[in-house]
């Protein structure tokens, strides 16, 4: 047994990590942060999948059977190589997730219009990934993506409360809804998003609904882990959380406080040097 893997290119996916504590948390996780190699969603696929893949073998390493890509663009431009092609022959018994496909399930039964929104990283966007998802589970629902680049480093470099990180923003947001004005519902379809939630809601009308993934992937989980006890099982339950970082842990442990709501306290990994 071990615990549920979590991984990101940085910080966001611990926004995601809090909802699975608090919707399962008798489980052990263990997050594992890029931070050092982040942000991901202006590289490209190949680099994507080869950090991501680095990644997955260290959860894997660190016994964990089930790994979690709480990142939009680890899921959009690795996770299905990784499925089809990795796991097979390095783990056929173990398994990996990301978080496009279960927002994608729910997120065209939320909207009242019809037209949805995706705010996202450049990768993510450029992938096209909601889009094709849409279309498998709600093909009537008309989706509009924005890329939105400058955000994450905003988030990250703590300036997106700044005059100029509002001004990107509000850029951002204005621009989307020029695409589509029957937009009801947006989608942070990044991770690192959420911190940006209650600006973004006073800043649009008061029709638009912001919604973000972490709940949504948490009921995924609970869901997929009650469909398969085989996996249930090798997931311990003692109600710990470990983190992993391959940036500097001081570093890490302080901007952490920023997406999870308890002290954070890492050890270093170094991803790139072991895969090489």
């Amino acid at each position: 047994m071990g615990p549920i893997g979590v991984f990101d290119s940085g910080y966001g996916g611990l926004t995601i990590l809090q909802d699975l504590r608090n919707k399962l948390p008798e489980y052990d996780y263990l997050y594992l942060g890029d931070n050092a190699r982040a942000p991901y969603g202006t590289r490209s696929f190949d680099v994507v999948y080869e950090f991501t893949y680095q990644a997955v073998r260290e959860l894997f390493d660190r016994g964990c059977h089930l790994v979690i890509l709480a990142c939009n663009t680890a899921s959009a431009k690795a996770l299905r190589t990784i499925q089809q092609k990795d796991l097979p022959l390095l783990a056929p018994e173990k398994r990996v997730l990301g978080v496009i496909r279960p927002s994608a399930e729910v997120i065209g039964s939320i909207s009242k219009t019809g037209h949805v929104g995706v705010l996202a990283t450049e990768g993510t966007v450029r992938s096209n990934s909601y889009f094709l998802e849409l279309q498998k589970f709600s093909p009537e629902t008309v989706i509009e993506q924005h890329a939105c680049p400058m955000w994450v480093p905003l988030i990250e470099n703590d300036r997106h409360t700044s005059e100029a990180g509002k001004m990107f923003i509000k850029e951002d947001l204005d621009q989307l809804l020029d695409k589509d004005s029957q937009i009801d519902t947006i989608l942070l379809g990044c991770t690192h998003f959420p911190i940006l939630k209650e600006f973004i809601e006073s800043y649009l009308p008061a029709n638009i609904q912001i919604v973000s993934q972490g709940a949504i992937v948490a009921d995924g989980l609970d869901d997929y882990l009650k469909r398969h006890p085989e996996m249930q099982r090798c997931c311990s339950k003692n109600s710990n959380i470990d983190f992993l970082t391959s940036e500097n842990v001081e570093i890490f442990n302080k901007k952490a406080t920023q997406f999870f709501n308890s002290p954070v306290n890492a050890s270093h990994v170094n991803l790139g040097l072991k895969f090489k």
